[in-house]
């Protein structure tokens, strides 16, 4: 019992991270309509702009929030500068954009930080606490306690905020949005500077338990985009939940189903993803696209 408790909770902490990132991938699609493959590097770049700090004498917790700062002003300066030259275009040329941004920042990184792995300090302590017979790191606790809140932050700001509201209105229809007097294009820039917000919380949890390289967000990024598409893009809950079944099933999946151990359990939420869209193509949490003709 204390070793499923210890895979569930190790899996809720990993599943953490992947909907992190999953939660600025829906915010970007919610503001813009188009889906952000750069997400990963922009959260690396986040990461290194905080050990940066560090590097400097600034404590930890400061140094984050500047590079959040940091993270804000670059992607609103990316959806003013670059993507708005693709936004209303076709959606095929923005998530190449997207792609080639993603490869644009890793390289960056890796010109200005080289590509040896940086150690990065923990948010929190990595003593461990038990839990009905399992140990459990507080690092795993504090990190599912942000995502929590960052969940519950983002759903009351689409819901329950004149901003969220907007937001959707210029994803759906920016022309009626512009119409009704709504300031679309700092609209967009307001979209993508806190999705990079997101990805730079996504970077602080993400970098203390892995190596700093320029590489790091790589897996958790497929992961994320899993997450996305199992949970439904409109639904903030819905990625959450999503990103934490998937990090839950992995560990489950790599113990006590022999045939897929360690080597394949990557192989998991891809067949989620397969069974998902036969039975509910919208996602879990999604909302069926109705278009009128």
């Amino acid at each position: 019992m204390g070793t499923f408790i210890q895979l569930v909770i190790d899996g809720l902490s990993t599943g953490s991270i992947y909907a992190a990132l999953a939660l600025a991938i829906v915010l970007v699609n919610q503001a813009t309509g188009l889906v952000n493959f750069a997400q990963g590097g922009m959260a690396v770049l986040s990461a290194y702009i905080a050990w940066w700090f560090t590097g400097l004498g600034v404590p930890l917790i400061l140094a984050i929030l500047l590079s959040v700062a940091a993270s804000f002003v670059f992607g609103a300066l990316i959806e003013r500068y670059l993507m708005r030259r693709f936004e209303r275009g076709d959606p095929d040329t923005a998530v190449v954009v997207t792609i080639g941004l993603l490869t644009l920042i890793t390289g960056l990184c890796g010109w200005l930080w080289t590509y040896n792995n940086q150690q990065f300090a923990s948010l929190f302590s990595l003593d461990t606490v038990s839990v009905l017979g399992a140990s459990v790191s507080i690092r795993s606790i504090g990190t599912i306690v942000v995502i929590v809140v960052m969940m519950g932050l983002l759903q009351a700001l689409f819901i329950g905020t004149k901003l969220g509201l907007a937001l959707r209105a210029v994803a759906v229809n920016p022309q009626s949005a512009a119409f009704s007097g709504l300031p679309v294009g700092r609209l967009l820039m307001v979209g993508w500077g806190l999705s990079a917000v997101l990805g730079a919380v996504a970077g602080a949890l993400v970098a203390p338990q892995l190596s700093l390289t320029p590489g790091m967000m790589d897996n958790a990024l497929v992961y994320a985009l899993a997450a996305v598409i199992l949970g439904g893009m409109s639904s903030p809950i819905g990625v959450v939940v999503a990103a934490w079944l998937i990090g839950v099933l992995e560990n489950l999946a790599a113990v006590y189903v022999p045939f897929i151990g360690y080597d394949l359990k990557v192989a998991v939420p891809f067949i989620l993803i397969f069974v998902v869209l036969i039975v509910r193509p919208q996602g879990l949490f999604g909302r069926k696209s109705v278009v009128r003709v």
